[in-house]
């Protein structure tokens, strides 16, 4: 965003429009998870190789981790210019804003489901969550 300019305003969905930005951003969300998880499984190995980045630059193990985090925040940044308010990147949470009776609301989506089936009030998080 360029010094001045106005923010951007939110974009809102109806459900069969998330229900088709869904279509693009499932293998995403897919992405992010295997990202996560790589960089998880490396963590154990990132305690003697940070006490080596100040001689060396870390070597291999922190290069790969670098890169992976990398890649998790392009498919993060990728996701949310495809309009979707990623919620939790440890189980691919998601949000969609929506009016509803008119009011904003969020359309929420979990990895792991099917189509879009949820929606709460945007102060009510995942807990909150009720059938539409």
């Amino acid at each position: 965003m360029m010094a001045g300019s106005m923010p951007e305003m939110p974009r809102y969905f109806t459900l069969e429009e998330a229900n088709r930005a869904l279509e693009m951003i499932r293998p995403l969300v897919e992405r992010m998870l295997e990202l996560r998880q790589a960089i998880l499984e490396r963590q154990p190995e990132l305690e003697p190789v940070l006490h080596k980045v100040a001689g060396n630059g870390g070597g291999a193990v922190a290069s790969r981790v670098a890169r992976d985090f990398e890649r998790l925040q392009e498919v993060m940044h990728r996701i949310q210019e495809l309009g979707a308010e990623i919620k939790d990147v440890n189980t691919g949470l998601l949000d969609f804003r929506s009016m509803r009776d008119g009011r904003e609301v969020y359309l929420c989506w979990r990895y792991g489901e099917g189509e879009i089936a949820f929606w709460h009030d945007l102060d009510a998080g995942f807990a909150g969550r009720q059938p539409i």
